[in-house]
């Protein structure tokens, strides 16, 4: 029977997307992400609000490993890898690795708990893989299998963005995703009427997994998945950009993203910590953005840009 070692990493939040890469670069097989402010006004199965959980910066990353790899070097591995972190300026926080072994059985059960069915906007409801659901009227589903270390879509960043494009779709647009992820962002826009949908992130393993879940979802055939860096040789135009990466990225993006967005368009962003808000807020509108809607989750901040000449009607935040 096949053995599997779990190894959780205890991590800042911030440091969320780079540790879940690192850990599958290492050979794990899946990551699942416990944290706390997941369950900020989330409801379980039952459609009940979840109790309230005590709220900390510390997420935890808990990592698969097949029982072939020698777990003691995947850990000294880390511990290195995780210390460079610091010195490029991403605060890990401090890191604490846990193992135990598992059965193959085990390892299925212990994945899947922490994925279910879950209703993110009011027309929105993530949906695992291998669950058989039946959306309610008027309810769209995503299909997502977190598979590899894209989360589940139901992480504050990805929730503010998610109701951030049911805000500005009408149906006709042309989107682009930066650092597209599981693809989810991608699904979410083609079912609210987009009508082309370019998606771009710059690892190869993130641009298999969106397709892989592109594919599971009907209608998104308008969803184009391709390696990129940010929107370095991009020249396709859009009404809408949207981008749910970390802070520090962000302001790489926002003078192309000024020349790409339609005059009108709208440019969102998540992903955003508090105290990094000023930064993105500043550099998006150096490039000539007027802020509309600024959303709060908790540490976490969403945005809304317009690129217009009449600022009459935008509000900031």
């Amino acid at each position: 029977m096949n053995t599997w070692n779990e190894l959780t990493v205890h991590v800042n939040r911030e440091a969320e997307e780079a540790v879940s890469n690192l850990l599958i670069e290492t050979g794990s097989q899946g990551v699942a992400i416990s944290d706390s402010a997941d369950y900020i006004g989330q409801e379980d199965r039952f459609g009940e609000l979840y109790p309230e959980v005590e709220q900390s910066d510390m997420i935890a990353i808990t990592a698969y490993y097949p029982d072939t790899l020698d777990i003691e070097a995947v850990k000294a591995d880390l511990q290195e890898r995780l210390a460079d972190f610091e010195g490029f300026g991403l605060a890990t926080g401090s890191v604490s690795l846990d193992s135990q072994e598992l059965v193959e059985e085990d390892w299925a059960d212990n994945w899947k708990k922490y994925y279910e069915p879950a209703r993110i906007t009011h027309d929105l409801t993530i949906v695992p893989s291998w669950t058989d659901y039946e959306p309610k009227a008027g309810e769209k589903i995503i299909k997502l299998d977190p598979g590899m270390a894209f989360g589940t879509g139901t992480h504050p960043t990805t929730k503010m963005s998610l109701f951030a494009l049911e805000q500005v779709l009408r149906g006709g647009e042309t989107v682009i995703d930066v650092g597209t992820g599981s693809g989810v962002l991608s699904i979410a826009s083609s079912l609210l009427g987009a009508k082309d949908i370019y998606a771009y992130d710059l690892d190869d393993v993130a641009v298999r997994v969106a397709q892989e879940n592109i594919d599971m979802n009907p209608g998104t055939e308008n969803i184009h998945v391709a390696a990129g860096d940010l929107l370095k040789g991009v020249e396709q135009e859009a009404d809408v950009i949207v981008a749910n990466i970390l802070a520090d990225i962000l302001i790489h993006l926002t003078e192309d993203a000024y020349r790409l967005v339609k005059d009108e368009g709208y440019l969102i962003m998540s992903g955003i910590i508090s105290e990094k808000w000023d930064m993105v807020r500043e550099s998006a509108e150096k490039a000539g953005f007027f802020l509309e809607t600024h959303m709060v989750q908790g540490e976490w901040n969403a945005c809304v840009f317009k690129k217009t000449d009449d600022i009459s009607g935008v509000i900031g935040g």
